[in-house]
């Protein structure tokens, strides 16, 4: 079904990507990387009003019965343009490109930073894992790459002076890596990767990266669950946080 843009009068069509919940309160987004990663694609062609967007959470503890009638054991990302549901993520990223107005403009072809940024979570979550020195030092090697690269660019994001596919793919990474990091291995980034951090302070002004962004409990909630640990009642108390603060030296 579409929708009419006020602006011109043309019509565009709407389309849903339901996103996994909060693990804590079952409302609100959840810490999905992969559910943040389309979010963030969807709102930028949404603010160029190619579509218009809307996103439902799913609670996956406790599912809707429609929801497992729908879409039986499948896992949020889901896209549905259409009445369509697209239920994978690689047809969803092709889908985005080569079905929705506008999404082929996101998709640049880029096989430096696509190598550069491949490894990052892979890196996160070993270092999550091992909590040794090895790994935090295999973690800041890649993010020193990523750092040396945009210096190199002298480029806004990634590929340019506008976010494309890679953009949503990394912030939602670099944003695990802080809070998660920050939270099991004292992990901080280091802030002599000045250009990164230049990088993730203009990522955390764009709406794209606010609206999709979960928050700090959600984050950190993901890793406790994956090693076993129990939410704790006082959690599913707490005010949620977003930890969106950069360096003194970058904030100037």
């Amino acid at each position: 079904m579409g929708e009419t843009n006020g602006t011109n009068g043309i019509s565009v069509p709407e389309i849903e990507l339901i996103i996994k919940a909060s693990g804590i309160d079952g409302r609100r987004k959840g810490a999905c990387i992969f559910c943040q990663e389309y979010f963030m694609d969807l709102y930028l062609l949404a603010e160029l009003k190619t579509i218009s967007l809307k996103i439902t959470t799913v609670d996956m503890k406790r599912p809707p019965a429609d929801f497992r009638s729908n879409f039986e054991a499948a896992q949020p990302p889901i896209l549905i343009d259409n009445g369509l549901a697209i239920l994978e993520n690689e047809r969803i990223e092709r889908h985005i490109m080569k079905q929705i107005p506008g999404g082929h403009n996101l998709f640049v072809p880029d096989q430096e930073v696509s190598k550069k940024i491949e490894n990052v979570y892979s890196k996160f979550k070993l270092m999550l894992m091992k909590r040794d020195q090895p790994s935090i030092k295999a973690m800041n090697s890649i993010l020193s790459r990523i750092d040396e690269m945009l210096g190199s660019k002298g480029t806004r994001f990634l590929t340019g002076d506008t976010m494309c596919c890679f953009d949503c793919e990394l912030m939602p990474k670099l944003q695990h890596i802080r809070v998660a990091g920050a939270h099991f291995v004292d992990y901080e980034i280091p802030t002599e990767y000045t250009n990164l951090w230049k990088y993730i302070k203009e990522m955390y002004q764009l709406d794209a990266f606010i609206q999709s962004n979960p928050a700090d409990q959600d984050i950190i909630n993901v890793y406790k669950n994956q090693q076993g640990m129990m939410t704790k009642k006082h959690e599913e108390l707490e005010t949620p946080s977003y930890t969106t603060s950069v360096p003194a030296e970058i904030a100037d």
